[in-house]
């Protein structure tokens, strides 16, 4: 089995039952396991349309799924919990992207792994750190350094757990 991190996200209708739902698809899937959850953190969001927080979160897994077969289960998962695409960066039901994969990078039009932006972003370093502290990428960075350049984090706010 590989090794995966992916960020949750969700900033319409009921957050942390979305979230909750898409933990539990995902360890529901024969071929995924869901080993850890980081904490729940709100968070502002970041680009886009105005709209609501967000509920943030990491869960790491183990998968017998290829990154683009993940991919496929993870887009199948967001449309199961209402995600519509309309407008990029707009707000959502659900959110899964797939941020590190075990394995080299992928560099394709359909996936990016790494995640092209997640050393960018608070909202997915700060969960990828509480939930696993040695993270790194495949250049050696690792995510607690990649936060460090970023400097202050503010607005982010734990909230709660889910249950792996």
């Amino acid at each position: 089995m590989t090794r995966a991190h992916v960020a949750l996200g969700s900033n319409l209708g009921d957050r942390m039952a979305t979230l909750d739902t898409a933990v539990r698809a995902l360890d529901a899937d024969e071929a995924t396991h869901v080993m850890a959850v980081s904490r729940v953190f709100e968070t502002e969001p970041v680009g886009g349309p105005e709209q609501g927080p967000y509920l943030n979160a990491v869960a790491v897994l183990e998968t017998d799924h290829d990154p683009f077969a993940l991919l496929d289960l993870l887009m199948v998962t967001e449309e199961r919990l209402g995600r519509v695409r309309k407008e990029r960066w707009g707000p959502r039901t659900a959110d899964l992207d797939l941020i590190l994969y075990d394995g080299p990078p992928v560099s394709t039009p359909e996936l990016t792994v790494p995640h092209p932006r997640a050393r960018e972003r608070a909202f997915v370093l700060v969960p990828l750190i509480d939930v696993d502290p040695y993270a790194s990428f495949p250049d050696g960075e690792t995510a607690a350094e990649a936060l460090a350049r970023l400097g202050a984090v503010e607005g982010l706010i734990a909230v709660g757990e889910l249950e792996a």
